[in-house]
């Protein structure tokens, strides 16, 4: 059923912008509350995100680490910088081209990550518990499904 806001357009387009409504403020209420979480930690959003990927995946070019994060070179660079000057990333250049630089966590950044990562992990458990381990799956599965069909059009050449 619509939102009384959204009574005027038609049911599939009232239908939609509910449901537009909805998903923006789960959103902007579950990023508040998880970057309040992570702020705990003394770490910006992006640092923590960089400390999060490079303590899953291990060492990673500062490019690879800028598509993952969906920000720019330069972005990235900053947020490494700030990292390094924390102790918890290093940076290397590769062995067989000097030009590619490679950021890794610190023995510091290892224990640092492991600490507040399973702290975060249990924070957000925690959120979503407002749902059914079932309806999790369910929210996740449907969540997936409608981002890939969005990047799937996105992709597709307009006609």
């Amino acid at each position: 059923m619509a939102s009384k806001t959204t009574t005027k357009y038609g049911k599939k387009a009232d239908l939609a912008l509910s449901l537009w409504v909805k998903l923006a403020r789960a959103s902007a209420t579950f990023g508040r509350l998880t970057a309040a979480n992570i702020h705990s930690f003394g770490l910006t959003v992006p640092q923590f995100s960089v400390v999060e990927c490079l303590g899953h995946l291990g060492p990673l070019t500062l490019g690879e680490l800028s598509r993952k994060q969906l920000v720019s070179g330069g972005n990235i660079t900053c947020v490494i910088d700030n990292l390094e000057k924390e102790g918890l990333v290093e940076r290397t250049h590769r062995r067989n081209d000097r030009r590619v630089i490679v950021a890794q966590l610190t023995a510091k950044g290892k224990t640092r990550f492991d600490q507040m990562f399973r702290e975060h992990a249990a924070f957000v458990a925690t959120m979503a518990s407002a749902l059914s381990a079932a309806e999790q799956r369910q929210l996740g599965d449907l969540l997936r499904k409608l981002g890939r069909t969005l990047q799937d059009r996105a992709g597709a050449p307009k006609k």
